[in-house]
């Protein structure tokens, strides 16, 4: 009987990835791009940690800026609603959204409907979310942007108010809905992922004008499915037999969707597949399957990865939540997709947005899941179909596309001055060594 579960191979990255402080994370492929030069322009990137979409998304435009318009722009990262210069209560509430989207996304789902009314946001941008004002300003005066890019929904308007004459790009990280937390008066420029999400914002009142950009991501270099041999040697780099059915199931970077459940039903069910579950954060989940022992089917588990897009070019499909993320990573793969939940109201619209483009189906209970991976499993047909859909609803050059956008933002603002040539941390050491704001640059 052979022993699945494989996951020493995989300790030591985890561990290293998991001991850095959160706004520290390397870029992917950072080694390959051109350090920034003797003044070069400051891009204050604003994200947080709740799930991995914003930052991931942030990551990805600031590889695709270094890369278009080398040594001219040094990208900062910063974390003002989890990050150590965040107030209490939003680092509280920044830190809730992890264990409740894991247990009890009806919670999530109505807080969300809840904050979805113009009055309620107006009383929360005067209350709570108030609060994320003074640490972008702070950031915002440590590190001197000529640019300000807001990629989450609860630190645009705090970026506004903090940017006053620098330009705002706000890079909308939702596929279809877009929540009321969206829509503030400040920003120069607007980047939407989906033509959906752009007729909603723009129907907003005082809204500027929206690019449909899609949603950047870090896999978008090398968009498509990989050629058969190209794809036998990736399978191999990570330990996957040649000939397996390769079943990828993530729930984000939070491990959301009963990924356990998921993963021991495929097991039973079905002995000719190999199974890689990607647990993100939730380390009870890995730890939980790294114990599994299956005679009928292989399982690998991951925790937070960094390589996503590898595991997706290697699967024959991904079985996931109707996160914003992982659809367009996949899309930019070519990986079909079986959709199994959604988070209610931020997703909503994602799953009907993914089928109705025949990248994927809906596969919501267990029984579902197991009917389509058994179709696509016996049928090459049904399972190219999809292929093909989900490579049609690629944007590989999401990325590039928005910092083609910063560029011209920052093109009109003046170099800085010889005093904040050096690394943005040195514009206020006592205070960004409490903030982490983070050079985005190799070091």
């Amino acid at each position: 009987m052979r022993q699945h579960g494989r996951v020493a191979g995989h300790q030591q990255s985890r561990r290293a990835e998991l001991s850095r402080p959160p706004g520290s994370r390397p870029l992917p492929g950072a080694a390959a791009q051109t350090l920034p030069e003797a003044g070069a322009k400051t891009v204050l990137f604003l994200v947080a940690d709740t799930g991995g979409g914003h930052r991931r998304a942030a990551e990805a435009v600031t590889e695709a800026l270094m890369a278009r318009y080398p040594g001219q722009f040094r990208p900062v990262l910063c974390d003002p609603l989890a990050g150590p210069a965040a107030a209490r209560p939003l680092r509280w509430l920044a830190r809730r959204y992890g264990p409740v989207v894991r247990s009890a996304p009806w919670a999530w789902g109505a807080a969300y409907y809840l904050t979805s009314s113009r009055p309620v946001m107006a009383v929360l941008w005067r209350t709570v979310f108030a609060l994320a004002d003074r640490p972008v300003k702070r950031a915002v005066a440590a590190s001197r942007p000529a640019v300000v890019v807001s990629c989450h929904p609860l630190t645009g308007r705090a970026a506004g108010r903090a940017a006053q004459r620098i330009p705002v790009v706000t890079l909308v990280t939702d596929l279809v809905s877009v929540h009321p937390s969206w829509r503030y008066q400040g920003s120069s420029q607007v980047a939407v992922p989906t033509a959906q999400a752009g007729t909603r914002l723009a129907a907003a009142p005082g809204s500027v004008g929206c690019t449909v950009t899609g949603l950047p991501t870090a896999v978008g270099s090398l968009p498509g499915p990989l050629q058969a041999g190209e794809r036998a040697r990736l399978r191999r780099r990570l330990g996957v037999a040649e000939g397996d059915f390769l079943v990828l199931l993530t729930g984000g970077a939070e491990g959301c969707g009963r990924l356990g459940r998921r993963a021991r039903a495929i097991l039973r069910a079905r002995d000719e597949v190999h199974v890689v579950v990607i647990c993100g954060r939730n380390e009870r989940l890995r730890r939980r399957l790294s114990a599994v022992r299956s005679g009928q089917g292989r399982l690998t588990v991951l925790g937070f990865v960094t390589n996503v897009g590898d595991w997706l070019r290697c699967a024959d499909v991904v079985v996931t939540k109707a996160g914003p993320g992982i659809i367009a990573e996949a899309a930019c793969c070519a990986t079909p997709m079986l959709l199994t939940s959604h988070l209610p109201g931020q997703e909503r619209g994602n799953a009907e947005w993914v089928t109705q483009a025949g990248a994927g189906r809906s596969a919501r209970g267990i029984r579902s899941m197991l009917r389509a991976l058994g179709e696509l499993a016996t049928d090459p047909g049904a399972l190219a179909l999809l292929r093909a859909g989900s490579r049609a609803l690629a944007r590989p050059a999401a990325a590039t596309q928005v910092a083609d956008l910063i560029a011209a933002q920052a093109a009109a603002q003046p170099a800085p001055q010889a005093a904040a040539q050096s690394a943005p941390q040195a514009a206020d050491a006592s205070w960004t060594g409490r903030c982490q704001l983070t050079s985005a640059v190799p070091r």
